[in-house]
């Protein structure tokens, strides 16, 4: 271990452990006190280590029943223009989309008269169902994409095929609980806490082209913003306003 502190080295031998799924999500630790005579070490220093991989989000330590590896969970960009898929790619997350419907409907009334696709997906990220997602695509774009393989195209990536430049968007994420028929599609209780993003996209000449209300699981995704001074600016404000 060299000149490596005894507490970092075990930090990271224990990350290796759980990376390499030795140690896989949920799953309880031995025990501090086996741990600390594996590693040969006082449990002053094995807490340590056990802080190190606290702070770094891979393990929950809980009173009286033991150190936990973490769920896996990703992070949500509210700073960016990319689609969710397009975000948890980039991040490298194991990602699927299973599309349950992508048909023609008469069209939401923020989007106009005439009909529209709704195109209704659940994405599955780490092999374990965590958004459901139903978009609606304003015409004519509706029509020119409706015969993508949604489950392999990125929505976004469908539309600058067909033209579409997609300009700026306006999001709303809110608290929720998972309802009866959500909760079924993503195989999690209903009644969980969940957040729900209401998402409009525009395209370069101001026309509204996407509709978005996404349901993502609480235990799967962390909302992150960065914020600087000329990118992006948050206003809070209470949900009884």
């Amino acid at each position: 271990m060299g000149s490596t502190p005894r507490y970092r080295a075990i930090a990271d031998d224990l990350t290796d452990k759980i990376k390499s799924g030795r140690y896989r999500a949920g799953e309880a630790l031995p025990a501090q006190r086996e741990l600390s005579a594996s590693y040969g070490v006082t449990m002053m220093t094995l807490r340590q280590a056990l802080q190190v991989l606290s702070a770094e989000g891979l393990i929950v330590q809980r009173a009286g029943r033991g150190t936990y590896v973490a769920q896996a969970s990703a992070e949500y960009p509210l700073d960016s223009l990319r689609s969710l898929g397009d975000d948890l790619r980039g991040q490298g997350c194991p990602l699927r989309t299973e599309v349950l419907s992508a048909a023609l409907r008469p069209a939401p009334r923020a989007l106009g008269e005439g009909r529209a696709l709704r195109l209704v997906r659940v994405r599955h990220l780490m092999d374990r169902p965590a958004v459901h997602q139903i978009s609606w695509i304003a015409e004519p774009h509706a029509s020119a994409i409706k015969a993508a393989d949604f489950t392999e195209v990125p929505l976004y990536t469908a539309l600058a095929e067909v033209g579409v430049r997609v300009h700026r968007a306006t999001e709303r994420v809110s608290p929720a609980l998972l309802t009866v028929q959500v909760a079924e599609l993503l195989r999690h209780p209903a009644g969980s806490p969940v957040f729900v993003s209401e998402r409009a996209t525009y395209d370069d000449q101001g026309t509204l082209v996407v509709m978005d209300h996404a349901t993502i699981l609480g235990g799967a995704m962390e909302i992150r913003a960065e914020r600087k001074a000329t990118d992006l600016s948050l206003e809070w404000v209470s949900p009884a306003t």
